[in-house]
């Protein structure tokens, strides 16, 4: 009998154990995402061709993807999740919002391809103001291939063309890539991984009050020159 009471003694003890392990995994999970998305933008930056300062200045809404999955056979389909982030008031980038982004495209393509992605929002009420947590680029909202070049100036006309300007990395078989009809949902799972159950999309974009080192890092890459 006393070797059965134990047993049952220690089961909610190991069960307890392997509670705490999975949830201190999923949010090492998320926050990895957080250090890849600021490690992308980071890359982006030492390019050659980089995102111009004066567009990045007046975004006020941010997207990253890092490593997308861009595949095609004839019917071609892209899939990844990544962070989007929105300028306060005080121009300050707000907590991380987790995010999906899904789509697809017919047409001659053939290959897979791993691509980081950067979208940057000319008004951050495209992904405050979402509708069910969810948008269509291209549907939603135009889009187009940002500018690049360090000299760029904020007097070029890119502001009167789109609502959102994607930027890319690619290596591999595909030259280029369209967001176009490609969907971007908050990622309600990851969310509530990294923040808590009750973690409200509303709410992040509104604060900057996440100080974890992984946070601190992405928006030390955001604001740096």
């Amino acid at each position: 009998m006393k070797s059965t009471s134990k047993k049952w003694t220690i089961a909610p003890i190991l069960l307890g154990l392997i509670c705490l392990f999975c949830s201190s995994y999923t949010v090492d999970k998320e926050a990895d995402r957080i250090q890849k998305a600021a490690r992308v933008f980071e890359d982006f930056k030492k390019m050659k061709e980089s995102i111009p300062a004066s567009i990045l200045q007046d975004a006020e809404g941010m997207v990253i993807i890092p490593k997308m999955i861009n595949a095609g056979f004839g019917i071609g389909g892209k899939r990844g999740r990544g962070v989007a982030m929105v300028k306060l008031a005080s121009g300050t980038w707000s907590d991380p919002v987790f995010v999906t982004i899904t789509g697809g495209s017919i047409g001659f393509q053939a290959g897979v391809q791993a691509v980081d992605l950067v979208l940057l929002f000319k008004h951050k009420e495209a992904l405050t103001d979402a509708k069910n947590g969810d948008f269509t680029i291209g549907g939603d909202l135009s889009a187009a291939a940002g500018p690049v070049g360090r000299s760029t100036s904020a007097n070029t006309d890119y502001k009167l063309d789109a609502e959102v300007y994607s930027y890319s990395r690619s290596k591999g078989l595909f030259a280029g890539i369209s967001i176009n009809g490609s969907n971007i949902a908050f990622d309600k799972t990851s969310n509530s991984n990294y923040y808590g159950a009750d973690a409200d999309t509303q709410k992040l974009f509104s604060s900057a009050s996440d100080n974890s080192s992984a946070v601190k890092t992405l928006r030390s890459a955001l604001s740096s020159k």
